[in-house]
């Protein structure tokens, strides 16, 4: 087993198994999760693997490579950090009826944490898929998908859709996942033709708990009850929205758009047309628009490093991905070209003030 040894040095042990869990980057559809939407991630090359053994004493004990930290939860206490996800997810599963004996667990991360890719839902499955197979539970990777949402939510303090949960448990780095994340009805669909993604990191980090994302989230429940209806899915001509207050007429109407160009985009991908990546990135372009402008959860940096990928030869689209407050942006470009581009863009980037690293392609 990969590492075992590291995990002998800190538990005295070696592991009974391990599991692990891509990161994500979405390509359209942000924030719509939350809103009953639609949304269009796929799989990045970075995992997170956590390897378990069974605890010798009645304590979890949880090591991260990445941060060179022991924690260990007594139990009923909750941790506060990166082990607040795992103590949820173990006590989702006890809630549900399984028997969770203590654990010992070993962390290794290649997904940089912060950086909008989804390293908090790879931890969290990569947990759920260890312990399932630590202890033969009868969960499937949609229920994995279901209790690392409610482990976000509940533990750690972020009011997150399931998007992110559910393309970490069931995408692959192939082909984009679409997900109705109200009825978690899903297809997957193949790449835009002749093209690949360019994901660069913004050098602005940022953490969703103490960003404004839960205000988003609070902003968006209050235009759909004013609007009447259950979830800004709901509304579908984007005029609808005028009769909002300020500032969430411009919430929604983020949200009705984006909810439109996720669809836009799948009937451009079932269309099989040469152009097809040119108007999904076309897409992606507007998508950032809308995060920037009505949404309001673009920065500076991001600005700067989407203003020089759209205008870089060989690119489709550019936006930020994620939560947006910081993180990373995504673009599609030219087959093959993803390694010159991003040299081409992060001097350009470097010159205007700011420190960029490209996390795809490795």
């Amino acid at each position: 087993m990969e590492h075992s040894h590291e995990f002998q040095n800190i538990f005295n042990q070696t592991p009974e198994t391990q599991a692990y869990a891509h990161g994500r980057v979405n390509l359209l559809g942000e924030h719509t999760d939350y809103n009953d939407g639609y949304v269009l991630p796929i799989a990045i090359p970075q995992k997170t693997t956590v390897q378990l053994g069974f605890s010798l004493d009645e304590q979890h004990h949880i090591y991260s490579q990445e941060l060179n930290e022991k924690i260990t939860i007594f139990r009923n206490n909750q941790p506060s950090g990166f082990a607040s996800y795992i103590f949820g997810c173990i006590e989702l599963l006890q809630q549900a009826g399984y028997q969770i004996p203590s654990l010992n667990l070993y962390i290794k991360s290649s997904i940089p944490i912060g950086s909008g890719l989804s390293s908090s839902a790879a931890l969290e499955v990569a947990t759920l898929r260890g312990i399932r197979q630590l202890l033969n539970l009868p969960i499937n990777d949609v229920e994995i998908a279901q209790f690392a949402q409610q482990a976000e939510i509940n533990y750690a303090g972020v009011q997150c859709g399931i998007m992110d949960q559910m393309a970490s448990s069931l995408a692959d780095t192939q082909h984009m996942l679409f997900l109705d994340t109200r009825t978690l009805a899903r297809q997957i669909l193949s790449f835009p033709a002749l093209a690949e993604i360019l994901i660069i990191h913004s050098g602005c980090d940022r953490t969703l708990a103490g960003s404004k994302y839960n205000q988003r989230r609070s902003e968006c429940q209050q235009a759909a009850h004013l609007l009447g209806v259950k979830a800004l899915r709901d509304i579908d001509d984007v005029a609808t929205v005028e009769i909002l207050p300020e500032p969430l007429h411009r919430r929604a109407r983020h949200v009705v758009t984006e909810n439109h160009r996720v669809l836009d985009a799948v009937e451009i991908i079932e269309d099989l047309q040469d152009n097809s990546a040119s108007r999904f990135g076309e897409l992606m372009n507007a998508s950032h628009a809308s995060l920037r402008n009505d949404y309001e959860v673009s920065v500076p940096a991001l600005d700067t490093l989407v203003d020089i990928l759209q205008n870089a030869s060989g690119v489709f689209g550019a936006k930020l991905t994620g939560a947006g407050f910081g993180g990373a942006c995504v673009a599609l470009v030219a087959s093959g070209a993803g390694k010159n581009i991003a040299a081409t863009v992060l001097d350009e980037y470097s010159h205007a003030g700011y420190k960029g690293k490209v996390l795809v392609p490795e």
